[in-house]
């Protein structure tokens, strides 16, 4: 571990003490210049610190980087067992992460990123993925389950998410089938599971999900063609350690979850979270758009829906979208 990474782990796990030069270099075994250069290099990194004479350094509340120590001091009895790497920028955390899967890592890798360059959503859509505002998550999975049941996953996933957003700011959150959550209308969190099967076993050799979320608006708004249905936690930048609080958050709810899985304690949760139930929407899927009433969540997270031809439908899969009503 490097000086820097020595004196962040100090940093974040003593937020709102300080610490003196030499404190610092007593306690880690290096020289003070080593010690300034190491602030330096954090403060290039974003992070902000106050300074006070006789006192020395301490990480600013309003510091919201995203690190692996900051990560796993609100991941409790969890944190041992996730392996937290964090980056700035990545292409995809979900292309890396899996590259990372095929390579051998552990389960409970997760890989944390604060901006992305080539973000994935479902369908081959872009998730738009801006430096600072947002926060870009993949967990690795290695299941003992049947690739039908992997639907499982991204539900969980959902309402880890609601769960934690909701906690973080009081606001009520949604699930709009199958993986997105939202706040007030609005779209504040994208969730993509891409899985990898045996062959042989028909089940799942491992599973990656991904998950952004939306802190708060881009300085200069969200893209033309998703400004009507984005939405983000909070209005303005939290204060706070909010992206280490939030991604602590979805990991150790998703945690739970995941070591109960037979059970599926999170179904009932995901069912009453719907925002689609008994509305109106249109399912997409088979190169054709039709309309429909969504009807209930079922026992193994299928949308059943009734065509205005009054046949029906259990959807594991496709995009639905919500009618306006009309008046």
């Amino acid at each position: 571990m490097s000086v820097k990474e020595e004196i962040l782990r100090v940093f974040e796990n003593g937020r709102g003490e300080y610490f003196s030069g030499e404190q610092l270099a007593a306690r880690l075994g290096v020289s003070r210049t080593a010690v300034w250069k190491a602030v330096k290099q954090l403060e290039e990194d974003g992070y902000h610190f106050d300074a006070v004479t006789g006192k020395g350094y301490s990480l600013s509340s309003g510091s919201d980087v995203i690190s692996a120590d900051g990560i796993k001091k609100y991941l409790g009895d969890c944190a041992g067992q996730c392996n937290i790497k964090t980056r700035k920028t990545v292409s995809s955390t979900n292309t890396l992460l899996k590259e990372m899967a095929a390579e051998g890592a552990a389960e409970w890798t997760v890989l944390v990123a604060a901006h992305q360059t080539a973000g994935k959503g479902r369908l081959n859509r872009r998730f738009h993925s801006p430096d600072g505002t947002g926060l870009y998550l993949s967990i690795l999975l290695r299941p003992k389950m049947s690739a039908s049941e992997s639907l499982f996953i991204t539900t969980a996933a959902a309402v880890a998410v609601a769960r934690t957003v909701e906690e973080v700011s009081g606001r009520t959150a949604g699930i709009k089938w199958v993986n997105d959550v939202f706040m007030d209308g609005r779209k504040i969190c994208g969730i993509l599971t891409e899985a990898s099967f045996d062959m042989e076993s028909g089940g799942l050799e491992y599973a990656v999900c991904g998950i952004g979320v939306n802190i708060c608006p881009p300085q200069d708004g969200f893209p033309e063609e998703i400004r009507e249905t984005a939405g983000s936690v909070f209005a303005v930048p939290p204060d706070g350690d909010m992206k280490n609080r939030i991604a602590a958050g979805i990991i150790q709810k998703l945690t739970e979850y995941y070591t109960a899985f037979p059970a599926h304690g999170f179904l009932e949760e995901y069912q009453k979270r719907s925002v689609v139930v008994g509305k109106n929407i249109t399912v997409i899927g088979k190169g054709e758009a039709r309309e429909a009433i969504a009807l209930a969540i079922d026992s193994d997270c299928r949308l059943i829906v009734r065509y205005t031809d009054g046949s029906e439908e259990a959807l594991r899969s496709g995009e639905v979208s919500i009618r306006a009503e009309s008046h």
